[in-house]
Parts: structure tokens; sequence; C-alpha cells
């Protein structure tokens, strides 16, 4: 069985050395890498030609471009059946390749989901890691995998019809799999097929993720997950409005009847209390637990912010 390991790159030449180091050290080598750079402004494709005189493997493409049209471009310069796909700003885990593949021997499996992991180094970013990532709790039977850890048959990304673009150069992976579900593709999950990726570290850049993934996801204008009972992020979304919603006419009625102003505190109080329960029962952690209270506000106010942009454009 012969792999393709697809990568997309844009202003990463501080994190795309690492990447490749990682996948030309992998258990299970490689057959080649493919990166597409979407027209950095540094040094991220100097670095990949560094590393190509290393290792004739490694393929580059540099153009102006999405995320999804550097994908669809990765695939297509690919040479083998096997595309494993990863991101830069990720670090692939020895094994990731071997255990991220191994399901393709199956010859019903289309598409593998793999897991990612935020790397993390105090309370702050922990907590943080909830909201923006996927917690290893939440890997199930449902889990559909992100681009940063993924793998398919070069046959299923021609079925799906590739990767498709937002306005906002988010959401891609969203629809790719979205449009697998609904053709009926089988999807094999591997948690142990891990990369870890880069946590933003400052509320500027963790803003700036929220806000966009929330508006690549409104511009899809899709509200039904094809999963059954599994909700999609605009619903959700919509639902984290509704509760502010409600807030604010809470406190207009409380101008004129102080007994809605005590409603709105119990609401808060248990909203807050809320939050930091789910991530104190994730992580374990006290002062983790509390720094969950700040990142749901923040990231609610990201997300309402970037849905209604998206919704409206």
């Amino acid at each position: 069985m012969k792999i393709s390991v697809c990568v997309t790159t844009l202003n990463e030449e501080g994190t795309i050395g690492k990447l490749l180091e990682s996948l030309l050290n992998q258990s299970q080598k490689p057959d080649e890498i493919v990166v597409v750079d979407g027209g950095s402004k540094d040094r991220t494709a100097g670095v990949v030609r560094h590393y190509q005189k290393k290792d004739a493997r490694i393929r580059l493409f540099v153009d102006k471009l999405s995320a999804a049209e550097g994908r669809n471009i990765a695939v297509d310069m690919a040479n083998n059946d096997i595309i494993a796909m990863t991101d830069a700003g990720c670090i692939a885990e020895r094994n990731w390749l071997e255990r991220l593949t191994e399901p393709f021997f199956q010859e019903e499996v289309d598409i593998t989901a793999g897991f990612y992991e935020m790397s993390v180094g105090d309370n702050r970013t922990e907590a943080l890691s909830y909201f923006l990532g996927v917690t290893p709790s939440k890997f199930n039977i449902n889990f559909l995998p992100s681009g940063r850890s993924i793998a398919f048959r070069k046959e299923a990304w021609e079925k799906i019809g590739g990767f498709k673009n937002t306005k906002e150069g988010t959401s891609e992976d969203t629809l790719f799999n979205y449009k697998a579900v609904e053709l009926g593709m089988k999807i094999a999950r591997v948690k142990n097929a891990v990369v870890e990726w880069g946590i933003p570290e400052s509320d500027k850049e963790a803003f700036n993720k929220f806000y966009r993934y929330a508006k690549g996801d409104a511009e899809t204008k899709i509200f039904k997950n094809p999963i059954q009972d599994e909700t999609s992020h605009n619903i959700k979304a919509v639902f984290i409005l509704l509760r502010y919603l409600v807030g604010f006419f809470l406190l207009i009625a409380g101008i004129y009847n102080p007994t809605y102003l005590l409603l709105l505190l119990s609401v808060l109080i248990i909203y807050f209390f809320l939050a930091f329960r789910k991530v104190y029962l994730e992580f374990g952690r006290l002062k983790t637990g509390l720094w969950g209270i700040y990142w749901q506000l923040f990231s609610d106010i990201a997300v309402i912010l970037g849905f209604l942009r998206g919704i409206w454009l």
C-alpha cells in the first residue's frame, strides 16, 4: 500500500520544519509528501525547499490559494491511491501514519478519522483546548475527521467532489465530511492516530479562530448534521445566540421590574457554574475549571459575531 501525505500551509515558517521532520521519521514511511503553500509571505516555501534537498520524496507547489484549493491540488498531484492529510502547525506522532492508514487493508473503508491533541502549557490554554478543539472524551463513533488528521482513498475524494470553498476559507473539511456521510461512505475512527496541534498563544489569535470557524460554518448554510442525533455547528451557534438574546430581554425587563434582574443573576450564576463544571470534570484541575468560565464567554461572543457575519454575507 503506497501512501501520499498531503500538507497545506500558509505563513508557517516556524512550524513547517517540525512537521516535515515528524513525517520523515514515521514508523510507516510515506512514499511521497506533497506540500502546497497558499502564497506565504514568510520563508515557509524556503524551508520546504531546504528539506527537498535532503529528501526527494518531498514535492512543493506554491500559489495564492484557499485551504480547499490547496487540499485539492495536493491530492490531484499525489501519485498514490491512499491520501493522508495534515496541516502545517501540527506535529505527527511517530506511529500516526501507520495507525491512520491501517484500516485501508479492509476494502470497505473509504476514509479514516485520526485524532489531534492541542499542545497546552498552562491552565489557561488547557481550558481553551476544551472549547477550540476536541477532547479525547468526545471522540466517539460519530466523530468526523479534521483536515489535521485524516486519510482517504483518492477514489472517495473524487466521488465527493473534492473540498469545497467557503468565502472565509474555512469549514472545507466539514463540507467534505458531510458529503461523505450522505454518500454512505465507510469512515473508520482511529483514536490513537494522533497529531499535535499548536494552541493559540494570544487572545487575539484565539478570537480569530473562533470567529473564522463560525463564519465559515455559517457560510455553508448547513443546519442539519447528516449523522443522526448529532447537532450541526450552525445549530449550536443559534442556541448560543438565543441564550444571549434571553439574557438581553431579561436585562431590559429588569429596568421595569427588578425581579427580572434577580432572575438574570440566577441564570448567569448557573451558566458560569456549568462552564466551570464541564471543564473541571474534563481535566480535574480547579484553575483550569475557572479559566473555563472566561473561555465560555470569550468563545460565545466570537462565535455569535462570526455566525451573524457568515449568515448575512
